[in-house]
């Protein structure tokens, strides 16, 4: 099958590139397809409340989920490109440092909670899915497999392993087990996945009892991921806030209804990652080349953001009271909140092609600042709205900062330009320059 041409870029590049995640996305769709078919049979099962409660417990893992990973998955690709014959020595350094990162996330946790409890639910279901960061260190191995350009693994364990959560949730849904199991079960979800690898990479020939540790490579790699920590905390912050807000503020059974909200709004946002991991390998190959042809294919790129994330934002904007009668009826009032909350997926696709454009440029540090800017956003907002406006308010919240992050470029003299850039694809400018020309 051929892939389809981007204006651009050069045909048998992209092929190229694209290939090596080809597998990776196909695992992510087919995980999708699973994950959102149980999410609907278990939010039915549940009910508003119990939702609420249980995506409480979530928001909290979430929050931590870029301490315990460490920031650590791009370098660990890295390292293994340069470095493959210190494979057992950047595999086993890596392992331990998630560890020990997730062990001290434990901890973390049950501050956060009792600083700003989420209210209806128990510390006791937090304190379960906490150990979430401990048992995704395993996910060490996905970046091996990428490093080898063996996505077809990574895609197999993602799809075996969430067919048999789903399994799992649906015999709890058949015997009718009480919420803490269904606790358990998220917990679980990750444990799967963790054993998945660990066979897979021992079938391959290889085996993590030859891991070691290495004191100078973890402070290496470290000094390296330090800055995505710091970023990725400001991001989980500024996704995750208004729910918390929204379930203090309101209550379970309003977060319960917002939490589907969330999930279907979210689920396409890993695709801007994976179409940009393609596609920018010849972005920076233009940039070293052909300052001039780099421009372009960075137009171009925001281009796709917008032709991709655009007709998703319509259609299930029209479709959103459609999809909602898959639900309880309990659950229909929040279809209108899905139509609004659906257009930041066009601001996401946006700010990860952008994010890109910072980190090739060497503006590493307007990361922090533009996400930082977009939590400010969110909680002013969230704070303002809820109150009047309950889960309508918060998707506006999100709306208003992911746009504001994305855009936050505009008011930087040295990076403007690429504002100006997003916001010629945002108003199709270039489709219909493209048009006026045919």
């Amino acid at each position: 099958m051929r892939i389809p041409s981007i204006p651009g870029f050069d045909q048998q590049a992209f092929e190229k590139y694209f290939k090596n995640t080809g597998w990776l996305f196909i695992g992510r769709i087919g995980s999708l397809a699973i994950k959102m078919g149980v999410s609907i049979l278990v939010a039915n099962y549940l009910g508003r409340a119990s939702n609420g409660v249980i995506n409480g417990g979530n928001v909290y893992i979430y929050f931590f989920s870029s301490i315990a990973a460490l920031g650590l998955d791009q370098f660990v690709v890295k390292e293994l490109h340069q470095f493959p014959e210190n494979r057992d020595s950047i595999l086993g350094t890596s392992f331990l440092l998630k560890v020990l990162a997730g062990f001290i996330c434990i901890p973390l946790i049950f501050i956060a909670y009792h600083v700003y409890p989420a209210k209806g639910t128990p510390y006791g279901y937090v304190f379960i899915l906490s150990f979430t960061g401990v048992t995704q260190a395993f996910n060490v191995i996905d970046s091996y497999f990428q490093a080898q350009v063996k996505s077809k693994y990574i895609m197999q364990v993602q799809v075996v392993g969430n067919l048999v959560s789903a399994a799992i949730k649906i015999a709890l849904i058949c015997l009718k087990m009480p919420l803490l199991y269904f606790v358990y079960a998220y917990l679980l979800d990750i444990i799967l996945l963790s054993i998945g690898y660990f066979f897979t990479y021992q079938t391959n020939g290889r085996s993590i009892f030859n891991w070691n540790f290495k004191g100078a490579l973890a402070i290496k790699l470290l000094n390296y991921s330090w800055p995505l920590i710091i970023s990725g905390i400001m991001i989980t912050l500024y996704m995750k806030i208004d729910q918390l807000m929204l379930q203090n503020m309101v209550g379970v059974k309003e977060a319960g209804a917002y939490a589907t909200v969330a999930q279907l709004s979210e689920a396409w946002n890993f695709i801007p990652s994976v179409i940009v991991s393609s596609l920018f390998p010849a972005i920076l190959n233009a940039r070293r080349d052909d300052i001039n042809r780099y421009k372009k294919r960075i137009q171009h790129l925001y281009d796709l953001m917008v032709y991709l994330s655009l007709p998703v934002a319509v259609v299930i904007s029209f479709a959103a009271p459609l999809i909602y009668k898959l639900y309880k009826p309990e659950y229909a009032y929040a279809a209108p909140t899905l139509s609004v909350h659906i257009w930041s997926g066009v601001f996401v696709f946006l700010g990860v092609a952008s994010g890109q454009y910072l980190i090739a440029e060497n503006f590493n540090k307007l990361t922090f600042i533009r996400t930082g800017f977009g939590a400010i956003v969110n909680i002013v907002l969230n704070l303002m709205l809820i109150p009047k406006m309950g889960m309508m308010g918060a998707a506006i919240a999100t709306l208003a900062a992911y746009a504001s992050a994305t855009f936050f470029v505009l008011v930087i003299p040295k990076t403007n330009k690429t504002g100006l850039m997003m916001l010629k694809s945002l108003f199709l400018i270039s489709l219909i320059q493209k048009l006026i020309k045919r």
